[in-house]
Protein backbone atom coordinates (compact mmCIF):
# COMPACT_ATOMS: atom_id res chain seq x y z
CA UNK A 1 0.00 0.00 0.00
CA UNK A 2 1.12 3.35 -0.67
CA UNK A 3 0.47 6.61 1.26
CA UNK A 4 -0.23 10.30 -0.05
CA UNK A 5 3.75 11.35 -0.43
CA UNK A 6 3.20 8.91 -3.48
CA UNK A 7 0.78 11.28 -5.42
CA UNK A 8 1.27 12.52 -8.47
CA UNK A 9 -0.39 13.86 -11.50
CA UNK A 10 -1.58 11.13 -13.99
CA UNK A 11 -1.27 8.41 -11.27
CA UNK A 12 -3.89 6.04 -10.73
CA UNK A 13 -5.88 5.41 -7.95
CA UNK A 14 -8.50 2.81 -6.61
CA UNK A 15 -10.65 4.58 -5.02
CA UNK A 16 -14.62 4.15 -4.04
CA UNK A 17 -14.31 0.32 -6.10
CA UNK A 18 -13.57 2.65 -9.25
CA UNK A 19 -10.46 3.66 -11.10
CA UNK A 20 -9.54 7.40 -10.74
CA UNK A 21 -6.66 9.24 -12.55
CA UNK A 22 -5.41 12.20 -10.58
CA UNK A 23 -5.43 15.06 -12.72
CA UNK A 24 -4.17 17.77 -10.16
CA UNK A 25 -3.24 17.74 -6.52
CA UNK A 26 -1.78 20.19 -4.27
CA UNK A 27 0.18 19.76 -0.61
CA UNK A 28 -1.81 22.22 1.94
CA UNK A 29 -0.04 22.92 5.14
CA UNK A 30 -2.34 25.18 7.64
CA UNK A 31 -1.26 27.25 10.35
CA UNK A 32 -3.70 25.06 12.46
CA UNK A 33 -3.73 21.64 12.17
CA UNK A 34 -2.69 18.47 10.12
CA UNK A 35 -1.63 19.07 6.88
CA UNK A 36 -3.54 17.25 3.64
CA UNK A 37 -3.90 16.84 0.32
CA UNK A 38 -6.04 18.25 -2.11
CA UNK A 39 -7.28 16.88 -4.96
CA UNK A 40 -8.72 16.30 -8.21
CA UNK A 41 -9.51 13.20 -9.88
CA UNK A 42 -10.92 12.11 -12.73
CA UNK A 43 -12.83 8.81 -13.15
CA UNK A 44 -11.91 6.73 -15.74
CA UNK A 45 -15.37 4.96 -16.80
CA UNK A 46 -17.08 7.68 -16.99
CA UNK A 47 -14.88 10.67 -17.55
CA UNK A 48 -16.07 13.13 -14.20
CA UNK A 49 -13.68 15.16 -12.61
CA UNK A 50 -14.38 14.69 -8.49
CA UNK A 51 -12.73 16.51 -6.13
CA UNK A 52 -11.41 15.10 -2.50
CA UNK A 53 -8.68 15.59 -0.01
CA UNK A 54 -6.91 12.89 1.21
CA UNK A 55 -5.33 13.39 5.12
CA UNK A 56 -1.58 13.48 4.71
CA UNK A 57 0.21 10.12 5.42
CA UNK A 58 -3.31 8.35 4.46
CA UNK A 59 -2.98 5.28 2.44
CA UNK A 60 -4.12 4.83 -0.98
CA UNK A 61 -4.67 1.92 -3.71
CA UNK A 62 -2.01 2.33 -6.05
CA UNK A 63 -4.35 0.82 -9.20
CA UNK A 64 -1.54 -1.54 -12.21
CA UNK A 65 -2.30 0.22 -15.35
CA UNK A 66 0.03 -0.13 -18.60
CA UNK A 67 0.44 2.29 -21.42
CA UNK A 68 0.70 1.07 -24.60
CA UNK A 69 1.46 2.56 -28.27
CA UNK A 70 -1.17 1.52 -30.66
CA UNK A 71 -1.84 2.82 -34.44
CA UNK A 72 -5.76 3.84 -35.64
CA UNK A 73 -6.73 1.80 -38.53
CA UNK A 74 -10.45 2.62 -39.17
CA UNK A 75 -13.68 3.05 -38.31
CA UNK A 76 -17.01 0.89 -38.71
CA UNK A 77 -20.20 0.16 -36.56
CA UNK A 78 -18.34 -2.32 -33.66
CA UNK A 79 -15.91 1.05 -32.84
CA UNK A 80 -12.51 2.29 -33.87
CA UNK A 81 -9.53 -0.07 -34.49
CA UNK A 82 -6.45 -0.21 -33.61
CA UNK A 83 -3.25 -2.39 -34.09
CA UNK A 84 -0.27 -2.77 -31.27
CA UNK A 85 2.86 -1.10 -32.65
CA UNK A 86 5.33 -4.88 -31.39
CA UNK A 87 2.70 -7.49 -32.16
CA UNK A 88 0.42 -6.37 -34.60
CA UNK A 89 -2.36 -7.58 -32.58
CA UNK A 90 -6.31 -5.72 -33.17
CA UNK A 91 -8.27 -4.12 -30.94
CA UNK A 92 -11.38 -1.94 -31.29
CA UNK A 93 -12.35 0.66 -29.01
CA UNK A 94 -15.92 2.25 -28.05
CA UNK A 95 -15.62 6.33 -29.18
CA UNK A 96 -16.29 6.95 -25.25
CA UNK A 97 -13.04 6.24 -24.08
CA UNK A 98 -11.23 8.25 -26.70
CA UNK A 99 -10.66 11.53 -25.41
CA UNK A 100 -11.22 13.51 -29.09
CA UNK A 101 -12.09 11.30 -31.52
CA UNK A 102 -12.81 14.37 -34.15
CA UNK A 103 -9.04 14.28 -34.88
CA UNK A 104 -7.94 10.86 -35.51
CA UNK A 105 -6.76 9.94 -38.71
CA UNK A 106 -5.65 6.56 -40.19
CA UNK A 107 -2.23 5.25 -39.09
CA UNK A 108 -1.79 8.09 -36.63
CA UNK A 109 -0.23 6.86 -33.32
CA UNK A 110 -2.12 7.02 -29.85
CA UNK A 111 -1.45 5.41 -26.07
CA UNK A 112 -3.90 3.08 -25.27
CA UNK A 113 -4.13 2.69 -21.20
CA UNK A 114 -4.70 -0.70 -20.07
CA UNK A 115 -5.88 -2.43 -16.60
CA UNK A 116 -3.14 -4.75 -16.20
CA UNK A 117 -5.52 -7.12 -13.91
CA UNK A 118 -7.95 -7.49 -16.17
CA UNK A 119 -6.50 -6.37 -19.43
CA UNK A 120 -8.95 -4.22 -20.72
CA UNK A 121 -8.93 -0.73 -22.22
CA UNK A 122 -9.52 2.37 -19.63
CA UNK A 123 -8.90 5.12 -21.87
CA UNK A 124 -7.21 6.24 -25.39
CA UNK A 125 -5.30 9.47 -25.99
CA UNK A 126 -4.14 11.39 -29.02
CA UNK A 127 -1.09 13.19 -28.49
CA UNK A 128 -0.96 16.96 -27.55
CA UNK A 129 -1.03 18.08 -30.89
CA UNK A 130 -1.93 16.61 -34.01
CA UNK A 131 -1.27 18.22 -37.67
CA UNK A 132 -4.04 18.35 -40.26
CA UNK A 133 -4.56 19.04 -43.53
CA UNK A 134 -7.68 22.21 -43.90
CA UNK A 135 -10.14 20.61 -46.73
CA UNK A 136 -12.67 23.34 -46.76
CA UNK A 137 -12.71 26.88 -45.39
CA UNK A 138 -13.56 30.66 -46.46
CA UNK A 139 -11.13 32.26 -48.92
CA UNK A 140 -8.87 33.95 -46.56
CA UNK A 141 -7.46 37.68 -47.26
CA UNK A 142 -3.78 38.49 -46.94
CA UNK A 143 -2.71 40.93 -44.37
CA UNK A 144 -5.57 40.42 -42.14
CA UNK A 145 -3.79 39.08 -39.07
CA UNK A 146 -4.06 42.48 -37.00
CA UNK A 147 -7.20 41.19 -35.50
CA UNK A 148 -7.84 37.80 -33.57
CA UNK A 149 -10.91 36.94 -35.43
CA UNK A 150 -11.67 33.58 -36.31
CA UNK A 151 -13.72 31.31 -38.97
CA UNK A 152 -14.94 27.60 -39.49
CA UNK A 153 -12.57 25.16 -41.11
CA UNK A 154 -13.21 21.71 -42.18
CA UNK A 155 -9.89 19.57 -41.54
CA UNK A 156 -9.40 16.09 -43.30
CA UNK A 157 -10.53 14.21 -40.32
CA UNK A 158 -14.00 16.25 -40.99
CA UNK A 159 -13.76 18.11 -37.94
CA UNK A 160 -14.43 22.06 -37.59
CA UNK A 161 -11.93 24.37 -36.10
CA UNK A 162 -11.69 27.61 -35.73
CA UNK A 163 -8.87 29.29 -37.64
CA UNK A 164 -7.23 32.85 -38.11
CA UNK A 165 -8.46 34.56 -41.11
CA UNK A 166 -5.30 34.40 -43.26
CA UNK A 167 -5.49 30.49 -42.87
CA UNK A 168 -6.92 29.06 -46.47
CA UNK A 169 -8.11 25.51 -47.92
CA UNK A 170 -4.83 23.10 -48.20
CA UNK A 171 -3.09 24.47 -46.03
CA UNK A 172 -1.83 22.38 -43.31
CA UNK A 173 -2.36 23.73 -39.23
CA UNK A 174 -1.47 22.26 -35.70
CA UNK A 175 -4.60 21.58 -33.59
CA UNK A 176 -4.47 21.14 -29.83
CA UNK A 177 -6.44 17.68 -28.95
CA UNK A 178 -7.10 19.11 -25.51
CA UNK A 179 -8.85 21.65 -26.33
CA UNK A 180 -10.15 21.38 -29.96
CA UNK A 181 -8.15 25.28 -30.97
CA UNK A 182 -6.02 25.89 -33.92
CA UNK A 183 -2.34 26.13 -32.57
CA UNK A 184 -0.37 27.61 -35.38
CA UNK A 185 0.59 26.95 -39.18
CA UNK A 186 2.91 24.31 -40.25
CA UNK A 187 5.33 24.45 -43.25
CA UNK A 188 5.19 21.46 -45.22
Amino acid sequence: MATTADIKNGLVITFNNDLYSIVEFQHVKPGKGPAFIRTKLKNLKHGRVIANTFDSGAKIDIARVERRKYQYLYKDDSGYHFMHMETYEQIYIPQDLINAPQFLKESQEVEILFDADTETALTCELPPFVVLKITYTEPGMRGNTATNTLKDSTVETGAIVKVPLFINDGETIKVDTRTGEYSERVKV
